[in-house]
């Protein structure tokens, strides 16, 4: 099993990612979305809406288990993150390893 935050960051430099809510849920509506990533400890309507169209949409969820603001670091952003969403993954792995959900 891989490490989800050496994965992510991983992400972040080579490939091609959407940050924020929005961008993420607009990611997922237009099908270019191909995983998506939300901070567990964020704010508990986001979580829920982002969940629920993953499962409706069968798309894969990886939670980070931190803050939004733990997550933003990880993504060298100097704010806070409650979603991203995976449109390439580079040279990661991220769509193969499971992390458990």
């Amino acid at each position: 099993m891989s490490d989800l935050n050496n994965d992510i960051r991983l992400v972040v430099d080579t490939g091609k990612i959407s940050f924020g809510s929005k961008s993420t849920v607009r990611a997922m509506s237009e099908n270019t979305a191909l995983a998506i990533i939300i901070a567990g400890k964020g704010k508990n309507e986001i979580i829920t809406d982002i969940t629920h169209l993953c499962s409706i949409s069968k798309m894969k969820l990886i939670k980070f288990d931190g803050n939004p603001v733990e997550l933003g670091a990880l993504c060298g952003k100097p704010y806070s993150v409650n979603a991203l969403a995976i449109m390439d993954p580079g040279s990661s792995n991220i769509l193969k390893e499971e992390y458990g959900v």
